[in-house]
């Protein structure tokens, strides 16, 4: 039996009372004791160690609900990394300099372009054509759902003027774009990542995100061969943080649909979710509205992605076989038909599990209202109003606005909320970050939500979304160890994002500790 004694710390328990406590006690992975150190000490054995924290704040481990750690980590390593870029020039010119490092045919990946940070610009096929004559290049952006390739990728893809795109995608050959489902005609040219490469992905990504205090995500968009190098990595115990995943149906592109794999839960790893993609990305312009939207080429209301039928019927084999469903859904006509079908669910299969709708991004009331009926998990992204304020206010209709995630309504509404960033859709994963654009940079005044809600929803909004708050989300007797140790407090500092990041532990075992703030 091992047991550690931590103290000398103000310890945000969130529990049922939001009681705080000054020592807590960790056996065997688990928390042990909670409350002064006078209480834990008597329960502590004679042989724990102690380990005094020096007037550090912690919370309950950080959750991210939903992003992308592969894609974090290829960011890190192998992919080039255009988030951020303010001019067009700029963005080609990385593009040479990248190509003159490979191998003439070899492709060039890259992602993070917006637009609307350059002068509403972005790349084009003859524009990459001629800043990467010799290399197939993809370049997605920032919302991954618009991506933008040169000639010789076309090329190798066998797409021309003539291609016709899958339901649900476009092609704009002359431009050089694909939109949503249109990437799948794209995949079968490009070079198959192997486990390793995978798994390489995925350590970097996590590792990255525990130094961010982090201790548990959800990666929301699992193929078979990413879901292989998980639990690879599981069986070896090499994952840093717990991993909540949720299994894709259908990938972009085509209609092939993946069966329902193996069910897994362990301590470091769960599959017991699938993935949906109702619509496209708000920030692009293609997620599904009942309306045009503004500033965009050609009128354009965004893509559907399924026909209500076809979807139900994939959602009823993963509902009734005890599978919680992910969805994403952003537009109000997503939203809609993604309500609409939870709804059937429920009234011809009760009483299974509550499914989650990844980004929730423009609810009315009438949405709101339906989601609290159904006991909805509401997945948004708070940083968004940060990060992609300027092409929300660029794309969308005035009277959207309001709606653009609306943190107060959604609780006010009685629903459980679940932070998170979707990086690398943002460039700013940190989920303290996180936490202050939901408290203060609401789309509308008055739809602010408060620290201690904020942090909740970054802690226990995330466990219940995964069904795991027996597990963690609060500092309570019997729960994982799980513990995010911050240099002040994020419930009454004035810019919690600029609070440093002092240790992780998850299961107990500190995984990182450093001094300021962590990048």
């Amino acid at each position: 039996m091992s047991e550690l004694l931590l103290h000398g710390a103000r310890f945000l328990t969130l529990d049922a009372d939001d009681s705080e406590a000054s020592a807590l006690l960790i056996r065997d992975g688990r928390i042990a004791a909670v409350g002064t150190l006078e209480e834990v000490r008597r329960q502590a054995g004679p042989a724990a160690a102690t380990r005094d924290l020096g007037g550090a704040v912690v919370t309950p481990g950080l959750n991210d609900a939903h992003i992308h750690v592969w894609k974090v980590g290829q960011l890190r390593t192998t992919s080039l990394d255009l988030r951020g870029t303010t001019d067009l020039s700029e963005l080609y010119a990385r593009v040479t300099e990248r190509a003159a490092t490979l191998r003439a045919g070899e492709w060039l990946i890259g992602r993070g372009w917006n637009e609307a940070l350059m002068n509403g610009e972005g790349p084009t096929r003859s524009g990459l054509d001629d800043a990467a004559p010799d290399n197939p290049v993809l370049l997605t952006r920032t919302c991954a759902h618009i991506h933008a390739v040169n000639t010789a990728a076309l090329t190798a893809a066998r797409i021309g003027p003539a291609t016709s795109a899958p339901g649900g995608g476009e092609i704009q050959f002359e431009a050089g774009l694909l939109y949503e489902t249109a990437y799948g005609l794209l995949t079968p040219a490009m070079p198959v990542p192997d486990a390793a490469q995978y798994e390489r992905w995925v350590l970097a990504g996590l590792n990255y995100l525990a130094s961010l205090g982090l201790t548990s995500v959800t990666d929301p968009a699992v193929d078979p061969p990413l879901y292989a190098a998980y639990r690879a990595l599981e069986r070896r115990g090499e994952l840093p943080i717990r991993v909540n995943l949720l299994y894709i149906r259908r990938p972009d592109g085509g209609n092939e649909t993946y069966g329902l794999p193996e069910m897994f839960v362990s301590d470091r790893l769960r599959c017991d979710s699938v993935k949906f993609f109702t619509d496209g990305g708000l920030s692009g312009a293609t997620a599904a509205l009942s309306v045009d939207y503004r500033n965009t080429p050609a009128p354009t209301r965004g893509f559907l992605r399924f026909e209500a039928e076809e979807l139900y019927t994939l959602a009823e084999e993963a509902h009734t076989a005890g599978w919680r469903i992910g969805a994403h859904a952003i537009g109000d006509r997503a939203l809609d038909q993604l309500l609409g079908v939870y709804e059937r669910l429920e009234r011809e299969h009760p009483g299974h599990v509550r499914h989650r709708i990844e980004h929730f991004g423009l609810p009315g009331p009438r949405d709101l209202e339906r989601a609290a009926a159904l006991g909805v998990h509401a997945v948004p992204q708070a940083i968004f109003l940060s990060e992609l304020r300027g092409n929300f206010e660029r794309y969308l209709p005035p009277e959207y606005l309001p709606r653009t995630y609306p943190l107060r309504s959604m609780l006010d509404a009685g629903l459980n909320v679940a932070l998170s960033s979707d990086g690398p859709v943002v460039r700013e994963v940190r989920p303290l970050s996180g936490l202050q654009a939901a408290v203060q940079q609401p789309m509308t005044p008055g739809q602010e939500i408060t620290a201690l809600e904020a942090l909740r929803a970054y802690t226990l909004g995330g466990a219940l979304a995964q069904g795991d708050e027996g597990n963690r989300g609060s500092l309570e007797v019997g729960k994982w160890a799980d513990l995010t140790v911050l240099d002040a407090d994020p419930l009454s500092h004035p810019a919690p994002g600029e609070i440093g990041v002092l240790g992780t532990y998850v299961g107990g075992e500190a995984l990182s500790e450093s001094t300021g703030v962590l990048h």
